[in-house]
């Protein structure tokens, strides 16, 4: 058997019964897309620490340290399948030296810039657009704000309850969104809303009470791409430069870190696995939060 076909073998009864469709879809595209053309023609058995090697070394000319193991994952995930299940007698991925992985650079908006978006949407009325004050002041993921519905909100309690994630999905020729379970198990979680937000979401309550907190006409579900869109047109208008949707989270962890937040809080209100996550990708602010702490210990000095 070669490797093509046990790669797609393992597709349809290893891996789609068991993930979320979206899982299921990233390690298709990868299994078409970067393991096949190079692998795929190659018998099961053929597969040797040196050739496995070479592969890696390739890849590691085209992409991204992280993106490699990604790739690389998947290989030992299906060869391991294939030994466990006896379709091969032994097999080598163990044996791959992959490069270090390397936290991205964690991109946010400075406090001048933030305060220029905010002041955009909010003075000019861009109601459609108070999802991305909501992001700034609760570090919700792109997924998550679309998926939120009114229901979701507790205003008594001035709570968000986040149950779910969406996504966009290719069908019939147009971009849908798909509502799915959270990212991870820690990403169920309830957030506190600041008391400041309140009355913006009150506004945007009365525009649109159906469904969505974030809809389109109509109360028609908004696309992440759509919305995505929204937010590089409005720094494009405020001459700021391009950032992705997800600065708005890291704005969130860093402005909330320079207020005093302490890890673990900050840690579960952003939906994190564990503080060390946290603690990782942030450590930057960490290091001006420390400076500005020494500083203000030092005004002690006479």
């Amino acid at each position: 058997m070669n490797y093509k076909e046990w790669l797609n073998e393992w597709l349809s009864t290893c891996v789609k019964p068991m993930v979320k469709s979206r899982t299921f879809e990233k390690y298709d595209e990868i299994v078409r897309l970067k393991i096949e053309p190079s692998l795929g023609d190659c018998d099961l058995t053929e597969l040797s620490p040196s050739m496995l090697q070479r592969f890696t070394a390739e890849l590691t000319e085209k992409y991204a340290s992280n993106t490699v193991s990604g790739i690389i994952a998947v290989v030992r995930s299906s060869l391991t399948r294939a030994q466990k299940t006896g379709v091969i007698e032994q097999e080598f991925s163990n044996c791959i030296q992959r490069p270090k992985s390397r936290e991205k650079k964690v991109e946010s908006f400075t406090a001048a810039e933030q305060k220029k978006i905010e002041s955009y949407i909010i003075n000019n009325r861009k109601i459609k657009l108070y999802g991305i004050v909501l992001c700034l002041y609760t570090g919700l993921r792109l997924g998550e704000l679309l998926a939120l519905e009114w229901a979701d909100i507790d205003f008594l309690k001035s709570t968000i309850t986040v149950t779910k994630n969406s996504r966009d999905a290719w069908e019939n020729g147009e971009y849908v969104k798909i509502i799915d379970t959270p990212k991870t198990a820690t990403s169920r979680r309830e957030i506190p809303l600041p008391r400041q937000l309140v009355p913006y979401l009150r506004i945007l309550k009365h525009q649109n009470r159906r469904g969505f907190v974030i809809s389109g006409k109509d109360g028609k579900p908004v696309s992440l791409r759509s919305y995505q869109k929204a937010l590089q047109s409005t720094l494009k208008i405020l001459n700021i430069p391009h950032r992705g949707f997800h600065a708005l989270r890291h704005t969130f962890a860093t402005r909330a870190l320079e207020c005093g937040m302490d890890v673990k809080t900050l840690s579960e209100i952003l939906g994190h696995k564990n503080s060390s996550i946290t603690l990782n990708r942030y450590a930057h602010s960490f290091e001006e939060h420390k400076t500005a702490m020494m500083n203000r210990v030092g005004r002690l000095l006479k």
